[in-house]
């Protein structure tokens, strides 16, 4: 059995939940694995998130029924997905050109990475002499703040969840508050960017498909939806930890190593 998908799935279940752009990481393996060059692998990235949007379907199952009931909160998801949307198409469409001319992945996961340390720094220095906001503090221009930073995830190397908890911690949302919403948030941009793919990229998928076969997107999706599911619910349980300035620090220094490692090698 080729290892390939299965590679591809685990990187794609663990890397979609860090600050550490999934579909970076994808395109980086791809090139790699099956020698797919950067714009295929960056569309491969987008498409392969339909594993992890049905781990967080399943995972936040009750919060999504939850929300459906919420009126005022379905209000904002849809505003959040339509900012993402607006910003993140027409940042998909040039990130071709920007690949082709050797756009550096790296920069910006090393960007997030410090953000979140030096966000981790901030909660530490502020945790008893600040108030944190929650679900029912969440206002339009909070959300529509939001929703535009998880758009610039349309970016390769710009981390959806790195950039979208990064924003809410630093306008001081509780951390399990702001990881919940922003695996949420992932679910629609997702789908989204799934179904945008496969309109506007077709033949990268194809070409894709042409490499590991239909059996083999099936398995790296499965395996991806695990691990996925798995990873989730492992940061959701660091996220309720009292010493969330921890996770910035670990998020953080991931997110710096991994970029350091691509441009020492890359």
């Amino acid at each position: 059995m080729d290892l390939y998908p299965i590679i591809l799935g685990i990187i794609q279940g663990i890397s979609e939940w860090l600050p550490i752009s999934s579909k970076t990481q994808i395109l980086i393996a791809s090139n790699y694995l099956l020698n797919i060059n950067p714009s295929i692998g960056y569309t491969f990235g987008l498409f392969m998130e339909i594993g992890t949007v049905l781990s967080a379907l399943l995972y936040f199952r009750r919060d999504i029924y939850q929300i459906l009931k919420d009126k005022k909160m379905l209000y904002y998801i849809i505003i959040a997905t339509i900012f993402t949307g607006l910003i993140g198409a027409p940042l998909y469409i040039i990130s071709d050109k920007l690949l082709e001319n050797a756009y550096n992945t790296s920069i910006p996961m090393i960007i997030l990475g410090l953000i979140l340390i030096l966000d981790g720094i901030y909660i530490y220095y502020t945790r008893n002499k600040i108030k944190i906001k929650d679900k029912k503090d969440l206002n339009l221009r909070d959300i529509i703040i939001i929703g535009t930073a998880q758009g610039l995830a349309a970016l390769p190397g710009v981390s959806r969840s790195g950039i979208t908890v990064s924003t809410m911690l630093l306008m001081k949302y509780d951390p399990k508050f702001a990881f919940s919403l922003s695996y949420i948030l992932y679910i629609p941009a997702a789908l989204g960017a799934f179904f945008l793919t496969i309109l506007a990229s077709k033949s990268n998928i194809m070409y894709v498909i042409s490499n590991i076969g239909y059996y083999g997107i099936l398995t790296a999706i499965i395996v991806s939806f695990i691990v996925g599911y798995l990873t989730i619910d492992i940061l959701m349980k660091l996220a309720k930890s009292k010493k969330i300035y921890y996770i910035d620090y670990i998020l953080g220094s991931i997110a710096i190593i991994i970029s350091l490692i691509g441009l020492i090698y890359g």
